[in-house]
């Protein structure tokens, strides 16, 4: 609890510092890192997407189908989800800012205030950042839930033919 608070007070102030210190980075410069954050969500949401298709297949048949749920591992599910919904977001937030930063710049009081409006762009697309880099990790439990689980039944083969004689020990010499 308390590294989720130390880290959440963190991110805050890197933000704020991220607004001050932008307020003269012009646009023009932030918006690759934008593009590259944008870039990075749909590489997140395809990835993710796909373990979830292919970890859950049946979840996934029954969901557009309209059938019944089952409660079978709904926390791997909503651990799979997650980054999904958190990069959907991030692409959202991304594709709103590229299409109302150009009809901003049209306003005369937006332009006298440029400075304010970079450092706020600026904070955004740091905060969008840090989101992202804690959904990028999010991302890595699907492959570390199919690791431990053939970890787990590797463990468990092991055992097994160690406690049973395999078929070849029985054959006859």
């Amino acid at each position: 609890m308390k590294l989720k608070v130390v880290s959440g007070i963190a991110c805050v102030v890197v933000v704020l510092l991220a607004g001050i210190l932008g307020r003269n980075v012009a646009f023009a410069l932030q918006w690759p890192l934008f593009e590259a954050l944008r870039t990075t969500a749909s590489i997140i949401f395809a990835v993710v997407g796909a373990w979830f298709a292919i970890i859950y297949p049946e979840r996934l048949k029954k969901s557009f189908r309209g059938g019944g749920t089952t409660d079978s591992n709904g926390q791997g599910i909503h651990r799979l989800f997650t980054p999904i919904v958190h990069s959907t977001a991030i692409l959202a937030t991304v594709l709103i800012i590229g299409v109302v930063a150009p009809l901003l710049k049209q306003f005369d009081w937006i332009l006298s205030h440029k400075d304010i409006f970079r450092g706020i762009s600026y904070g955004l697309l740091v905060f969008l950042t840090l989101w992202q880099l804690a959904t990028v990790l999010f991302s890595l439990i699907g492959p570390d839930m199919v690791k431990r689980y053939v970890s787990r039944q590797d463990r468990a083969e092991e055992a097994a033919q160690a406690v049973m004689p395999s078929r070849k020990d029985n054959s006859p010499q």
